[in-house]
């Protein structure tokens, strides 16, 4: 071969750094936020004794009063960012368990399924009127289950027509970049690739508050919301 047609060693490197860098994956980051909260946004629940309910076994109800009451409203905090951004669907269940859900509230992101497995000695029949998903599960015994899609992101409440104190809700996401607070208020949002977005968090009583955050590839992007209720507010039941 003619020493014309060699490419020099430090051309061939370049190349292949060059190849590299354009399969490299974007720069990311996260978000590292508070939730702050300083009074309590949810109506207490009343759950009716079970032998008020004359069909089925009797059912032992757990107690509805959280023991640490900011704690609990922190942690019914959604956070999410909105956008059609890549997105992956995953699954969740929610047990009806004690004639509650368990857990009465969930975070997905659009096209994730859920299952509502029946843990009780009793009927339950799980349902919903909210717009981003209307179902109706009908009457199903224990240790059975029923399975929903939820194609559409938003939020979408869940009853039982049996049992009409029990009542959760799933907060259906526009992508997986989506989460809860913990009880002291915390969350991450992982791996946001760098750019400007519009963050928005979420609470059954309070409603919705968003804010815009850029996230750049060096180190974590702080947010924080104070999570308010209206002067004389209307509160929402759990």
């Amino acid at each position: 071969m003619e020493h014309g047609h060699i490419r020099p060693a430090n051309a061939v490197l370049g190349m292949i750094l060059a190849s590299v860098a354009g399969l490299a994956p974007l720069q990311a980051a996260s978000i590292e936020g508070t939730i702050i909260v300083q009074r309590r946004l949810t109506k207490a629940k009343v759950t009716a004794a079970a032998n008020t309910y004359s069909r089925g076994a009797a059912v032992e109800v757990h107690s509805d009063e959280p023991n640490d009451v900011l704690a609990f409203e922190r942690a019914h905090v959604a956070i999410y960012l909105e956008g059609a951004l890549p997105s992956k669907a995953s699954t969740g269940t929610m047990e009806q368990k004690g004639r509650e859900f368990l857990p009465d509230m969930l975070v997905l992101p659009a096209g994730s399924t859920v299952s509502f497995p029946n843990l009780d000695p009793i009927f339950h029949n799980v349902f919903s009127l909210s717009g981003p998903k209307e179902f109706d599960l009908g009457n199903y015994p224990k240790d059975h289950t029923r399975t929903v899609t939820f194609a559409k992101s938003g939020v979408v409440f869940v009853n039982c027509h049996l049992h009409a104190n029990m009542g959760a809700v799933l907060v259906i996401t526009p992508n997986q970049w989506n989460t809860r607070a913990d009880g002291a208020g915390r969350f991450t949002l992982a791996d946001v690739p760098a750019g400007s977005y519009t963050i928005v968090a979420w609470h059954k009583a309070a409603g919705f508050f968003r804010q815009q955050v850029t996230v750049t590839s060096s180190g974590s992007t702080p947010v924080s919301f104070f999570i308010p209720l209206a002067a004389d507010p209307v509160v929402a039941s759990r």
